[in-house]
């Protein structure tokens, strides 16, 4: 297993030079169908494995030769998907830091698509500002145990960035405007 970073910069320049590449969208159905870079492979990131990133290299004519391109939102679904990946003998992965938020920011064209879907990032903290209301809102009107609903949200908020692992967003990930239409 050999795994790598480009930046955006970088990424922009060898795309330049080689518009063959193996880029994986880590992200959701939506939000691919809301912008994308063109000539990428859409596997969210809770949907890879080993067989189905094999199937994708075979379908689309790479082989393990090939240079592995991760690419999200904003790099942290990309290094999840190198961590699961990491068992995976004879694989380059290039995680692009930064992801699309980055690659936008450097001036690439990015296709836009008719989607208005928000992005996933976006909804977890829409979700956890309504569950942080709610909970205080019934604490005062109903109870003093909904209070416990918006520490919980604390809690997973704290534990998501400390771990950079988010509960929230990979059960989002999985709500019926984020699947596949």
């Amino acid at each position: 297993m050999n795994i790598n970073t480009l930046t955006a910069g970088e990424f922009i320049d060898k795309l330049e030079q080689d518009r063959n590449l193996l880029i994986v969208d880590l992200r959701t159905h939506a939000e691919v169908a809301n912008e994308h870079l063109e000539n990428c492979v859409h596997i969210p990131v809770q949907d890879l494995n080993e067989e189905r990133l094999q199937q994708a290299m075979k379908d689309n004519g790479f082989t393990d030769q090939h240079s592995v391109f991760l690419l999200c939102q904003s790099g942290k679904r990309a290094q999840m998907a190198a961590d699961k990946l990491s068992h995976v003998e004879d694989l380059s992965l290039v995680i692009l830091e930064g992801g699309l938020n980055a690659i936008k920011q450097q001036g690439a064209k990015v296709k836009s698509g008719k989607s208005n879907v928000i992005s996933l990032e976006r909804q977890v903290r829409i979700s956890a500002g309504v569950l942080t209301m709610l909970g205080i809102a019934l604490g005062f009107t109903l109870h003093p145990g909904f209070f416990l609903l918006s520490g919980f949200v604390g809690a997973g908020l704290t534990f998501a960035g400390i771990t950079d692992n988010c509960a929230m967003g990979l059960m989002l990930a999985r709500m019926p405007w984020n699947a596949r239409a």
